[in-house]
């Protein structure tokens, strides 16, 4: 199995920036897309960004402009840089893989914008 593990959410105001990372581990061969959602106060997950191995990449509306995402195969690691935050992108982020048609799940980290 792959797991994988989230980094780099914490407090910023309102206009800041953050980084996140998701580094997987374990069974990884053949990871495809990986990606982020969120899920806010009282709010279903939703998504926010994928890419898939060839770095092709795809954005939820919401966040299209702001946010950036990559990915390092070598380091089986995929980041989320999000410029231009806002009180709305509060929320728990949650990254994910593809392999092969199952789908992993990180345990989620939390994202506070104040304003």
């Amino acid at each position: 199995q792959a797991q994988l593990v989230e980094s780099g959410g914490g407090l910023v105001q309102a206009g800041g920036s953050l980084r996140l990372s998701c580094a997987a581990s374990g069974s990884i061969a053949g990871l495809n897309a990986m990606g982020w959602h969120r899920q806010a106060p009282g709010k279903q997950r939703e998504f926010v960004a994928v890419i898939n191995r060839g770095g092709s990449t795809n954005y939820a509306d919401s966040v299209k402009g702001r946010f950036t995402i990559s990915r390092d195969n070598a380091k089986n690691t995929v980041y989320l840089q999000m410029n231009s935050l806002n009180a709305e992108d509060t929320a728990v982020y949650y990254c994910y893989a593809n392999q092969g048609g199952r789908i992993y799940g990180g345990q989620g980290t939390q994202v506070t914008v104040s304003s």
